[in-house]
């Protein structure tokens, strides 16, 4: 189920303790080993608990379990402040999991991670009880509405207080970076039994309770960094050098063996500094020096210099305050797991687990590892991590439907258990102990402190009601069972490890299904058929349908996230096209050859409908609905207004572009076309269009579709026309609508293609004078401007629009529109539920009269206008506005 807020999570969990129902919290996702599973009641608390709330001028946040912690960072980043967990995976992971696993990250260590950074929470106990930890008497009420609990916890900790021995493992422990079993540490670090329960609660995996909200102290952010990869010999030499690399000062050392390497250049967008090593041995730390002012990193860059330089390098190290550099050096580490596992064979699983030892044995735990994957025979297993804090990943694929492999797998697991245990270390630092180590707990604690967690389990939740079997169980053989298996399905699914870096992207996630959740359900219908289940196959095919298919935009941001870049669109697209009808495709395919009718018409049809009273067409268009199915006829708007204009042709041989003007300006209005040729006139710029651009289309409505014939003869129409209009490729393209500037590009090889907002930002503003600057200006990016990389050109222009003085806004929770050409009109809850974020921020911002509201794509700007209730245009309209001779 999904939960919409904190009553409602109470009632269920007070309905499952009742009878007797387990019950697990899903939030974001999760590792193979806390992978949130349930053969009973799965409460999904992403949807309904994403609020941020900025207190203190930032100093302090307030946010639900929901939330990303990117969209959290998002939020503080206009105040210098950010969480202090910092995971590679701040894109995905959520709040939820972030306090459940009490994960850290690559510099927070222990210091600033959820347990040392959470000031207070409002929690659901199994009971149903709930508890705002921050409400004054708030001990008091717990003590009386929770009695056994409140005095439970003050007799555990008096128990591990009155034992040396557990006090001194503790301590040893938690030096550590450490998520193994529960932090039993709280028992020593706080003395109310409520501020224990809180911190109890960090790492709990949602076995204790319900975390409905949290404040947490925020850390500074240093704004000015340099950032460099230290390249080594080989793993030992690297691994044993961090004590001196940290000595220098660096604030980050992330570790990356050779395999780690090797995998980063495949990426079209590895960094020089990576793609240039001749990987054989290697390994290297990824470092950073952070500061507040350029002068105080000039002074750590000269103070961590000689250290750096005493090294044993295999070459010079390089340290880039670059931005772009920068940003490339960490993409390639936090895209680092999803990327090797991408890699793995088909048909397995990328498992991937994370210890940590006392950082002056790292070299040690680096050589143990490399023997047991040698002595068990894995092929390229990879060893990354936090080299700072000795808390090291290592990754390997298995085959969980082999039985020898799984023997295998047992057989390293346990030499793997021994090593950590004997170098001192804990065998989960900060993925959470989940269902893989839960039977170990003991090896690890020893059999007081474990009886200490049991019964602390049974004191919060007596009737075992929450992710039973995850952190503890009496199960030895638990770990062996309900491992995930990975079916071959087809490319696009059999590359996905279900990282989940999609889904804070995708516009339908709160509607229906997420990328990783479509590929997911093609994996479960592959393994039913397999398992000759095909009464399932069928009902995961009838769902599918509108879930998987029918509400996916198609727009593509998943790939623009995926580190292994997936695009589950494409996915979808073909589908589509295997599930089309003859009829269907042989009605778009000559749609392709009389495209000027057919958008002439589609004009005509909106100008007669917004001439007649509003119910009418809309009852028109739901019976139609009714009759061919809502993914055929759209659901008419009369906020769409009338039909744009035909397009006209525009000849000049002394052209310097070709302009594409877009056939949804015919559909559905908008004055971009217009605003482009009067401001490339103003700017003494020359244009021509094709002298059939009227019949035009970047074919994109085909190739979403499925129709594969009518695309294949729009784009061979399209290129063979501006084949001519550009000379044979001598002028550039430039198209006036972002979406169809990305599907232009996939048509049109060899020949150059500017979005609309790129040419007026690099040929006609320059030759431009800003007459009436707005106040402010909101900007929408769109998908396809996220795509093409022309995000900041739109943004550019509405600076321009504003002037010197003008506030230029982009609302940190933007994301697609979902309007997706016609699916806004097919489905508008899809839009409805993709622009509701963006919207409701819009809907805060204090903006002064005479405001603009922009984007890059008149569908988008359709979609925005419904979504807010204010005019979207595109950027380039306001700017022909702006610089309008006085």
């Amino acid at each position: 189920m999904t939960a919409r807020d904190t009553a409602a999570v109470a009632e269920v969990m007070r309905a499952c303790t009742r009878l007797r129902v387990p019950m697990t919290f899903r939030s974001g996702g999760t590792s193979l080993s806390g992978q949130a599973l349930s053969d009973s009641v799965l409460v999904d608390t992403r949807t309904g608990f994403t609020g941020v709330e900025v207190l203190d001028g930032g100093h302090r946040v307030r946010v639900q379990p929901g939330a990303t912690i990117r969209a959290v960072n998002t939020r503080l980043a206009p105040f210098g402040r950010k969480l202090g967990p910092d995971p590679a995976s701040e894109v995905a992971c959520t709040v939820g999991g972030v306090l459940a696993n009490n994960s850290s990250g690559m510099q927070c260590g222990t210091e600033l991670n959820s347990y040392h950074t959470v000031e207070s929470m409002v929690l659901v106990l199994p009971s149903g009880t709930v508890v705002d930890s921050a409400a004054p008497g708030a001990s008091r009420r717990l003590a009386e509405q929770e009695p056994e609990l409140h005095a439970g916890l003050l007799r555990l900790q008096r128990r591990v207080r009155e034992d040396p021995t557990s006090v001194a493992t503790l301590e040893r422990l938690f030096a550590l970076k450490n998520t193994m079993g529960y932090g039993l540490n709280s028992l020593l670090d706080h003395d109310d039994p409520l501020d224990v329960l809180v911190h109890l609660m960090v790492g709990s995996e949602g076995t204790l309770g319900f975390i409905a909200s949290a404040v947490f102290r925020t850390v500074e952010v240093l704004p000015h960094a340099a950032t460099g990869l230290l390249v080594f010999d080989d793993l030992a030499t690297a691994s044993s050098s961090v004590p001196d690399v940290l000595a220098t000062g660096v604030a980050t050392a992330e570790l990356l063996d050779a395999e780690s390497l090797r995998v980063a250049q495949a990426d079209p967008g590895c960094p020089a500094q990576i793609r240039r090593l001749d990987v054989r041995r290697h390994a290297a730390l990824l470092v950073e020096l952070q500061a507040d002012s350029p002068d105080a990193l000039a002074g750590l860059r000269g103070d961590a210099e000689p250290g750096l330089e005493r090294l044993p390098l295999t070459s010079l190290a390089e340290l880039t305050s670059d931005a772009g550099e920068r940003a490339s050096l960490w993409r390639t580490r936090k895209g680092l797991y999803s990327a090797v596992a991408a890699a793995r064979p088909q048909g397995s699983n990328a498992l991937l687990e994370d210890v940590a030892v006392p950082v002056d044995r790292l070299g040690e735990i680096c050589r143990g590892l490399t023997g047991l994957f040698d002595t068990h025979a894995y092929e390229a297993p990879v060893i990354f991590g936090h080299a700072r804090d000795g808390n090291l990943h290592f990754l390997l694929n298995e085959r969980f439907d082999d039985a020898a492999m799984l023997r295998r797998y047992e057989d390293f697991t346990t030499d793997m258990i021994d090593l950590v245990l004997d170098l001192g270390g804990t065998l989960k630092a900060e993925h959470g102990t989940g269902r893989i180590m839960a039977p170990f707990v003991e090896r690890q604690y020893g059999a007081e402190l474990t009886g200490v967690m049991r019964e602390l389990k049974q004191l919060a939740d007596p009737h075992g009601t929450l992710n039973p079997g995850s952190v503890l169980t009496d199960d030895p053989g638990l770990w062996l069972r309900d491992l995930k298996t990975a079916p071959v399905v087809e490319e696009e699914v059999d590359r996905c490890v279900e990282c989940g870096f999609c889904e804070p992207v995708c516009p339908s996630r709160s509607l229906t299904l997420t990328p990783r959740q479509r590929i997911v359900l093609r994996r479960e219908r592959e393994s039913a058929l397999a398992r000759g289940d095909h009464a399932l196959v069928a009902s995961l095919d009838e769902d599918y349908d509108y879930d998987g298919l029918e509400t996916c935009a198609a727009d593509g941001m998943c790939a623009t996230a995926c580190p292994v870049l997936i695009n589950t669109g494409d996915l979808v697209k073909r589908l589509r096209a295997e599930g089309s009808s003859r009829t269907a495709e042989r009605a778009w395919t000559t749609a392709a050859g009389h495209w000027g009718t057919a958008t002439r018409a589609a004009s005509a049809a909106l100008s007669v409908a917004d001439r007649l009273p509003g119910p009418v067409p809309v009852a028109l268009s739901r019976a139609g609905r009714r009759v061919a199915g809502t993914d055929a006829v759209p659901l008419y708007d009369p906020a769409l207004g009338p039909g744009g204009e035909v397009r006209r042709p525009l000849a000049d041989p002394a052209a310097e572009a070709v302009l594409f003007s877009a056939c949804v300006g015919t559909m559905f209005g908008g004055g971009v076309d217009a605003a482009l040729r009067t401001l490339a006139e103003r700017a003494g710029v020359r244009l021509r269009t094709p002298d059939d651009l009227a019949s035009l289309c970047c074919g994109t409505p085909w190739k979403s579709k499925g129709h594969h014939d009518g695309y294949q003869r729009m784009a061979s129409t399209v290129r063979e026309s501006l084949h001519r209009a550009t000379d044979g490729g001598r002028l550039p393209v430039v198209v006036d609508a972002s979406s169809c500037t990305e599907g232009l590009t996939e048509v049109l090889e060899g020949m150059t293609v500017l979005d609309a907002t790129s040419f007026v930002r690099e040929h006609l503003l320059p030759r431009l004078s800003i007459t009436s600057p707005l106040p402010a200006v909101v900007v929408h990016p769109t998908c396809s401007s996220t795509a093409l990389g022309v995000t900041d050109d739109l943004v550019a222009l509405a600076r321009a629009c504003a002037g010197e003085a003008g506030d230029v806004r982009v609302p940190g929770a933007w994301g697609c529109c979902a309007f997706a050409g016609d699916r806004g009109l097919l489905h508008p809850e899809l839009t409805a539920s993709a622009t509701a974020p963006e919207s409701a921020e819009v809907a805060t911002m204090d903006l002064p009269a005479g405001a603009a509201y922009v984007s890059g794509n008149r569908t988008c700007e359709i979609g925005m206008s419904r979504a807010t209730g204010a005019t979207y245009r595109h950027v380039v309209e306001v700017l022909e506005e702006a610089t309008r001779p006085r």
